[in-house]
C-alpha cells in the first residue's frame, strides 16, 4: 500500500467513524465494495481472440452463470458454454444489509456501474427528499 493510499483508507476510516460505523464494520463495508465492484466487473464481461465472457443470470430463476463464448475464426462452429456459479452479489447485498439494519439515519446504495466506487453511505437527512439513486453522490464512498 502506497502512503497515499493509506492515507485516503485513513479518510475513508475517519468519514465513517463520524457516521457510526466501528472499524470493523467499515472493513467489513470495504470488502463489500470490493466484492460488488469485482461483481460488476465480470457482469460487464471481458474478451480477447479467442472468446467472451461474462455473468449473465437466467430469466426466469435470477440464478447468476458464467457464460463463455468460444470462438472458431471461421474453423468450424462458435460454441457456448454456461456454467452456475455462487451469487456472491447476493451474498455482499445480505453482508450490508446486516450492518445497516443497526444504523438509523444512514442508508447504503449500491452503484451497478463497474467504472467507479460501488458503494455509497447517504445520510438520509441529506437526501432531503430525493431519491439515493439520483443524490447518492452528496454520502461517502466505500472505496479510495
Amino acid at each position: 500500500m502506497t502512503k497515499q493510499q493509506a492515507d485516503n483508507r485513513a479518510r475513508l476510516f475517519s468519514r465513517l467513524s463520524g457516521m457510526g460505523f466501528n472499524k470493523t464494520e467499515a472493513e467489513a463495508l470495504l470488502k463489500i465494495e470490493r466484492a460488488l465492484q469485482r461483481w460488476g466487473e465480470l457482469e460487464c464481461g471481458d474478451s480477447n481472440d479467442y472468446g467472451s465472457w461474462a455473468i449473465e443470470r437466467d430469466e426466469t430463476t435470477g440464478k447468476p452463470f458464467m457464460v463463455r463464448h468460444f470462438y472458431r475464426h471461421g474453423r468450424g462452429k462458435d460454441t457456448v458454454s454456461r456454467s452456475p456459479i455462487p451469487d456472491r452479489e447476493a451474498g455482499a447485498l445480505r453482508r450490508l444489509a446486516a450492518i445497516m439494519a443497526g444504523k438509523d439515519g444512514l442508508q447504503a446504495y449500491h452503484q451497478g456501474d463497474c467504472r467507479g466506487c460501488n458503494l455509497y453511505i447517504v445520510r438520509t437527512a441529506d437526501l432531503k427528499g430525493r431519491a439515493v439513486d439520483s443524490s447518492y453522490n452528496v454520502g461517502v464512498a466505500v472505496c479510495y
